[in-house]
């Protein structure tokens, strides 16, 4: 299909929202957003042989994560989803079929969480499949939820299990997985109500989503609050999966990423008032995993054992491996 009849295509699927004014067929898409809030905007890429491989993913898994990806920026600083951009290059080796499908689940997802795909680019790749998601999202004035905002003494938080997509990973190198049995990572849930429902009642002192592994993510909140953290590695919930179901290993929970879950922390003060947020998604575990602490150090304790936390994944720093599609696997 040329560009022309695909996006046409595209922009008679997109559903408009509030927020839109003008969406796809001009220049540049025209939003509204409420009184007193202000603009939360976030990208990322989804990559062919990096974040996803047709062999093990489905058209419609990939454009479902492609957006999940977005939204879960969103959630990690409470706000509320406003409109998503695509911008997606293909190669004259990829399906129509294949694009048709990938559409279908992306925008499944946006129906979902009630955000309308807004505008975006489209263009021919020399080689693969690039999608670049961005999410615009709002906040009420002053309110986001920042990574900078921890201080010792607070607890450290996570939604749901942690390991799950990175076990599918893994089990994806050695044989075909039935997606039913890794649902975090065939069919991720971006946590925007419940990012919001923290952000309203002033509960998260910083928050961040955990995409590239607990061990890395929480980093990010130690650096820019200017502090350290304690973990205990028996507190750390641990996805069951597979088939047989089998519980992940410390290592995947800790390291893996693309669990697209929340890691937030809570004054000891405030933390009494968490048992409404588990009434707010049903069976969605909230568990405390450690404190902050005022040195800059992270350290783990393993059946009374203090070790320092050895980093998680980062770009740029695997090698070979992140174009293999080995995301998750810690340097």
């Amino acid at each position: 299909m040329r560009e022309k009849s695909l996006i046409g295509r595209i922009r008679r699927q997109a559903r408009p929202g509030t927020a839109v004014i003008t969406g796809i067929g001009d220049d540049c898409a025209v939003l509204r957003l409420p009184a007193g809030h202000e603009l939360l905007v976030t990208t990322d890429f989804t990559l062919e042989d990096v974040h996803f491989r047709r062999e093990w993913h489905s058209p419609e898994v990939v454009g479902r994560r492609c957006l999940t990806r977005g939204l879960s920026d969103i959630a990690a600083m409470g706000g509320e989803p406003r409109a998503a951009f695509l911008s997606l290059a293909l190669d004259r080796e990829t399906p129509q079929k294949w694009v048709n499908r990938f559409l279908a689940g992306l925008l499944e997802s946006a129906d979902e969480f009630r955000v309308p795909l807004a505008g975006g680019d489209t263009a021919q790749s020399a080689a693969g499949i690039q999608a670049d998601i961005v999410l615009v999202g709002s906040v009420p004035k002053g309110k986001a939820v920042l990574r900078s905002g921890a201080r010792p003494g607070d607890g450290i938080y996570v939604t749901g299990e942690l390991g799950g997509s990175a076990a599918a990973l893994a089990r994806l190198r050695e044989a075909k997985v039935r997606a039913a049995d890794y649902e975090r990572h065939f069919r991720p849930t971006a946590r925007v109500e419940v990012g919001q429902w923290l952000r309203r009642r002033g509960l998260a002192s910083a928050m961040i989503d955990i995409s590239d592994g607990l061990s890395t993510d929480l980093g990010h909140i130690c650096e820019e609050s200017g502090v350290g953290a304690a973990l205990e590695a028996g507190a750390i919930p641990r996805a069951v999966v597979g088939r047989p179901a089998k519980q992940v290993s410390l290592d995947l929970a800790m390291h893996g990423g693309e669990d697209y879950e929340l890691l937030f922390t809570v004054s000891p003060k405030l933390r009494g008032r968490l048992n409404g947020v588990r009434r707010l998604v049903k069976d969605l575990p909230i568990t405390k995993i450690g404190r902050m602490t005022a040195d800059r150090n992270i350290v783990l304790d393993v059946d009374g054992r203090r070790e320092e936390m050895p980093h998680g994944f980062e770009h740029f720093a695997a090698g070979p491996d992140l174009a293999a599609g080995l995301k998750t696997r810690p340097t």
